[in-house]
Order: structure tokens, then C-alpha cells, then sequence
């Protein structure tokens, strides 16, 4: 008998669970949310430029600014697991109104678990900005050590597990519906928002080095995200930007070029981000 050679599974289309019609109208409302929440990240990056650090910034308006941040950037690679909940949210919900409040329920618990990785982010932002300030060449280390803990994380088994469940998550779906009624779509967005951060915690993390307020990176970030979890090559992909991090982390102590997020910048100019901040 010959042997068989499985193609990997591709990842999950909510096509074959949506008509048409109803397809077309979510993937609107969630490009329209994402481009939205661009629009107001590059708005704000104008103002305050790539700064070091938190950019001065205390965490309540640090952690508004991540939210929408996340929401530009991960919306759309979210896109095909949102609409095949809200397809099963349609098979239970026959009110348009009930199917837009569990829908943004949804979205609202998959936001939740990037704004508590966003409260972790802020911390190791606040030392960066602690250790530049009292030894300036610091930076180059700690560029270099951001950039491979992300390779170290694009190879690891964590990064594995957690791409597998975001390009097929149909088996957590099915297991999303025993879960009990209360609050059900919040922490079935939760859930799968940890799995997110579980699979792209790494990728954020050299916005460190690159800045976080990065325009340029955040989209190239963005690219690679959606690209991961939804092209067919995406786990190969995933190796070969792990490596593109080990070359940054052997480059980042010599070449200045690579760590615009670590520079020292005017006193003057971080009140003028400040400022800016105010205005949004």
C-alpha cells in the first residue's frame, strides 16, 4: 500500500460557515475598526515621535494608547477566528442587536488580554527608561537582548502551540461551546487573545529597541503577524523572522540604526510628547 503524505492543515476560513452577505459585512466592520485604530496610532505617532521607553507617558494613558495599538495590529490576523464566533453566535442569537453586543463582547475579552500583557510591557518599558537614563550605553545590551529573546521565542515551543491554535482553532471553538453562559463571548475572546500573546508576545518585544510609537515597524510587525497565522507557510515564515532577530541581536550592539527605540532623546523634546499626549 503506498504511503500517504498529509499536507499540513491550512488555516481555518469562516467562508464555508458565513453566507456571503453576512462575510462581507463582518470583514468590513473589522477593517473599518482596524483602520480606525490606525488612523488614531499614526495621528499620535506624529505627535510624539519613536521615544525611548514609556515616553514619559503614566500607564492609564500607556495602556489606552496599547489597546488601540493592538487593535490596529492584530484585528485583521484575528479576523477569520471573530468570524466563525460570530457565525456560531448567529446559530443561537436571532437578534441583530444580541449578535453585536456578543460580538464586541468578543472583541472587548480578546483586547483584555493584550491590555495585560500591555501592563507588562509598560514595566519593562519604565526600567529601559531607568537604565538608559543612569548608564546611556546600556541600550545597545538591551536591544541586543530583546531582539533575542524574540528569536529564542520565534523558535520555542511556546510560539508552536500557540500558531497551531490560531491557524485551526476549530477544535477550541467546539470547546468555546460548553462554556457556560455567563460572560461566555468575554472569555471566549480572553481565551483566545492569550493564545495570541502566547503565539506574538516576542514580536512585540522588539518594539523596545525599535520604539513603540514606530509607525514603520508596527506595520511590518503587523504584516508578519497576519502572514503567520494565515498564509500556508506561515510556520516556516515564523523560523525565518527568528532568525532575522538573531542577525539584529549580533548587529544591535555596533550599529545605532537598528535601536531607534533606545536612543537618548532632549529632555525637551519628551515634554514636548507630553504635550502632544494631552491633545489626542
Amino acid at each position: 500500500m503506498p504511503h500517504v503524505r498529509l499536507a499540513p492543515p491550512a488555516p481555518t476560513g469562516p467562508g464555508v460557515l458565513l453566507p456571503k452577505r453576512e462575510l462581507a459585512v463582518a470583514w468590513i466592520l473589522l477593517t473599518l475598526l482596524a483602520a480606525l485604530a490606525w488612523a488614531l496610532t499614526i495621528a499620535q505617532s506624529r505627535e510624539m515621535g519613536a521615544g525611548t521607553g514609556t515616553m514619559g507617558m503614566e500607564p492609564v494613558p500607556f495602556l489606552v494608547l496599547w489597546v488601540v495599538m493592538m487593535a490596529a495590529m492584530m484585528l485583521p490576523s484575528v479576523a477569520p477566528v471573530a468570524l466563525t464566533w460570530v457565525a456560531a453566535i448567529g446559530r443561537t442569537s436571532a437578534n441583530p442587536a444580541v449578535r453585536a453586543a456578543r460580538t464586541a463582547g468578543f472583541l472587548v475579552g480578546y483586547l483584555l488580554a493584550w491590555t495585560a500583557f500591555g501592563l507588562v510591557a509598560y514595566g519593562l518599558l519604565a526600567m529601559t527608561d531607568r537604565l538608559i537614563g543612569a548608564h546611556p550605553g546600556a541600550g545597545r545590551w538591551i536591544g541586543a537582548g530583546a531582539f533575542l529573546l524574540a528569536a529564542v521565542q520565534q523558535f520555542g515551543p511556546l510560539k508552536s502551540v500557540c500558531l497551531r491554535h490560531c491557524r485551526s482553532p476549530m477544535f477550541q471553538l467546539l470547546r468555546y461551546s460548553r462554556f457556560r453562559p455567563w460572560a461566555k463571548d468575554l472569555r471566549v475572546g480572553a481565551h483566545h487573545g492569550a493564545y495570541c500573546v502566547g503565539c506574538c508576545w516576542g514580536l512585540m518585544i522588539v518594539l523596545i529597541p525599535l520604539g513603540v510609537m514606530n509607525v514603520a515597524a508596527m506595520a511590518g510587525l503587523a504584516a508578519v503577524i497576519f502572514l503567520e497565522k494565515l498564509w500556508r507557510q506561515g510556520p516556516w515564515l515564523a523560523w525565518a523572522v527568528g532568525v532575522a532577530f538573531l542577525v539584529l541581536a549580533v548587529l544591535a550592539p555596533f550599529q545605532d540604526w537598528v535601536l531607534p527605540g533606545l536612543q537618548a532623546s532632549d529632555p525637551s523634546m519628551d515634554m514636548d510628547r507630553m504635550l502632544g499626549w494631552t491633545h489626542w
